[in-house]
């Protein structure tokens, strides 16, 4: 096939055109076509394409976090009954508002009880704290001399309450001239208690639902 074959076509006479290049002819008529269709059409599918398998892996992700969680809400649900009997005894060792003086005072005689010279014993009223409206702290400041053993009675004699304690800024300086209280012993004991107020504002409130 030559050059000439091209140079010398009639296009009013297609028909009689030579085979070699009436293949040519269709083969960049093909070309053409499969080129147009790739950039109207094929390039956005693929570019689509891509975006589906993205989503594809996102959501193969999502699925398989579901399926974990899925698998752990038995033991979910288990724990959260657990951490809710917890919960409810704790409450349960909480005083009430009337019941706290009572709590200071079991405090005090317990640094009595053990051996220890009480320098201070402070409840902070106006430090208290209402938590979440579940409980409320009240921390006590308490200065104290001893010895050793007689701290670790104390604290062993506060853990014991059928109270809920907790023992804060433990601090210890020695004495030396003082034979019989060698130590200083200062912290923060707080203790946790019930409002009183909640309690009679949810009587209040059921009083009302029970008129209506």
């Amino acid at each position: 096939m030559k050059m000439e074959d091209f140079s010398n076509l009639d296009p009013q006479n297609v028909g009689n055109w030579p085979i070699p290049v009436k293949a040519v002819i269709i083969a960049v008529l093909c070309a053409a076509a499969l080129g147009a269709g790739y950039w109207f059409d094929t390039q956005h599918q693929i570019t689509q394409l891509g975006t589906v398998q993205i989503k594809e892996g996102e959501f193969k992700k999502e699925f398989k976090k579901k399926q974990l969680q899925a698998a752990t809400l038995p033991k979910l649900k288990e724990q959260l009954v657990q951490i809710e009997t917890i919960l409810s005894e704790l409450l349960q060792k909480l005083p009430d508002d009337a019941q706290v003086s009572e709590l200071i005072r079991d405090i005090s005689q317990t640094v009595l009880a053990n051996g220890l010279k009480q320098e201070l014993f402070k409840p902070e009223y106006k430090k208290r704290v209402s938590v979440k409206g579940l409980y409320v702290t009240l921390p006590i400041q308490l200065r104290a001399r001893g010895d050793y053993h007689a701290f670790g009675k104390f604290a062993s004699g506060i853990a014991a309450m059928n109270r809920i304690v907790t023992q804060h800024d433990i601090l210890i300086d020695s004495k030396k001239s003082d034979e019989k209280y060698p130590l200083l012993l200062q912290m923060t004991a707080q203790v946790y208690f019930l409002e009183k107020v909640e309690e009679d504002e949810k009587d209040k409130k059921g009083a009302k639902k029970g008129k209506k």
